[in-house]
């Protein structure tokens, strides 16, 4: 008797049975597509992105008056100061009568705290927290991105200069810009013809739309600690500005329909409204984000989890793989392989193969080239480097208390330890780097490492 599959098996069945390139591009779209729905449902239900929004709320409560007030402060310089209080008009809109009253307080911090009186101690600490902001949400978009290393302090101080005060100037220029146009008489002339009359008008209906969505492709490309693509960043900012949109109505419906919260709260309901949506902005963000990730990365799209958790002999096989097509690359004198096109090229979520090229480097059988991307070539000759050697390294990894075999086991376990290094020895016939690199083919799929029984 035939049971009817439940609905998880049938999801499972239907996104994760076949590769992509094994589709017609229609079908390999549309799987692709529910792939990134299911990557995105499942990092918001089990709080990746939830709980790193929530984190950024107390943050940007303690730093938003410093950074208005030093925005300000730039741009004032430029002359485009008077269009600080319409954008945060726009963005507190969904509020309703109370985003205009929280403008209007928050305008009035910024109008009393004058950088110039503040004196040095002062101004340090407006920096400080100004740039405390910046960099927990530059932490937030590192976990996002899979990326576990920091900037340095110099990187960070021009990174974080760009996006404090260059970024504005950019904004509200091109903001001033637009509506200068607006008022130029060549182009009141070119509106009055019917035909680009009309193409103004919607213009002017997805103007708000194009200005958010740009400002969060400008997160996306300057703020993580990676090289983001541009079309990644612009694929993300655009379905970002498109949920602000939709969701910043929704809300504006819920504020019209929200008497029964006033009364409960009185006036605490605009403070609570109010933290409730700067959540909702960060989660918007950073849905944009991970989007523009997966864009990026569709390796990660090959796996139901969010990380790809290997087996130890999948560690092993990775790790022959990648050591291997260095070497290919090396001894044919191609351009060395990064890691990034390491992972793309065969399947791998970046962070399992940097990972892995971190073991072989940390043995001293890899080593990093010089230059702004990540590359790696042999650091001896390869005919010097046995494939039984680095299969010790990756057994031996993250043994950090006595190091590797640093004690053997007595009685039964250690003669079976023995037997199996043996056997390996005897097997691998003192194969060396160089052997494997000519032995590998350079069709390497990724069905060893993700499949459709890889959870």
């Amino acid at each position: 008797m035939n049971h009817a599959m439940p609905v998880s098996e049938r999801i499972d069945a239907l996104l994760w049975s076949r590769r992509l390139d094994e589709m017609p591009p229609w079908q390999a779209l549309s799987i692709w597509l529910g792939r990134l729905i299911y990557a995105l449902v499942r990092d918001l239900t089990q709080g990746y992105l939830s709980l790193q929004a929530m984190s950024l709320v107390y943050t940007t409560i303690l730093a938003l008056v410093p950074l208005l007030a030093v925005t300000f402060s730039v741009l004032k310089g430029f002359g485009v100061h008077n269009q600080l209080e319409p954008l945060l008009l726009k963005v507190f809109g969904p509020l309703g009568e109370g985003g205009v009253e929280i403008t209007t307080q928050i305008i009035g911090f910024v109008d009393n705290m004058r950088v110039g009186v503040l004196g040095s101690v002062g101004l340090a600490l407006l920096i400080y927290t100004v740039i405390s902001l910046v960099q927990k949400i530059e932490q937030v978009f590192n976990f996002t991105w899979r990326v576990s290393t920091q900037r340095s302090f110099a990187q960070r101080f021009s990174k974080y200069l760009s996006v404090i005060l260059v970024g504005p100037v950019l904004f509200f220029s091109a903001v001033g810009l637009s509506a200068s146009l607006g008022g130029n008489a060549f182009v009141q002339a070119i509106i009055e013809a019917k035909p680009f009359g009309h193409v103004w008008h919607a213009l002017g209906q997805l103007g708000p739309y194009m200005m958010i969505s740009l400002t969060f492709a400008f997160f996306y490309l300057f703020v993580p600690n990676t090289r983001v693509h541009i079309l990644s960043a612009l694929v993300g900012a655009l379905i970002a500005g498109l949920l602000w949109e939709f969701i910043g109505g929704m809300f504006s419906y819920f504020m019209a329909s929200s008497t029964r919260l006033m009364a409960v709260y009185s006036s605490l309901a605009i403070l609570i409204l109010f933290m409730i949506w700067i959540y909702i902005a960060w989660l918007i963000l950073l849905i944009g984000a991970s989007i523009a990730f997966y864009h990026q990365h569709p390796e990660y799209l090959r796996i139901r989890s969010r990380d790809l958790q290997l087996s130890n002999r999948q560690r092993e096989r990775l790790a022959l793989l990648l050591a291997g097509q260095v070497a290919r690359r090396y001894e044919s004198g191609e351009p060395p392989w990064s890691s990034e096109a390491l992972a793309q090229t065969f399947g791998v979520p970046k962070s399992n193969a940097e990972r892995m090229l971190g073991v072989l480097e940390e043995a001293g059988f890899l080593i990093r080239t010089a230059g702004d991307s990540l590359t790696f070539v042999p650091a001896r000759a390869t005919d010097g480097i046995s494939v039984k050697a680095m299969l010790d390294a990756v057994r031996c990894f993250e043994e950090r208390e006595s190091g590797c075999r640093g004690t053997a086991p007595e009685g039964e376990i250690g003669r079976i330890e023995t037997s199996i290094d043996q056997a390996m020895d005897a097997a691998l016939g003192g194969m060396t780097l160089r052997d494997l690199a000519r032995a590998l083919d350079r069709s390497v799929s990724a069905a060893p490492f993700v499949d459709s029984g890889q959870g």
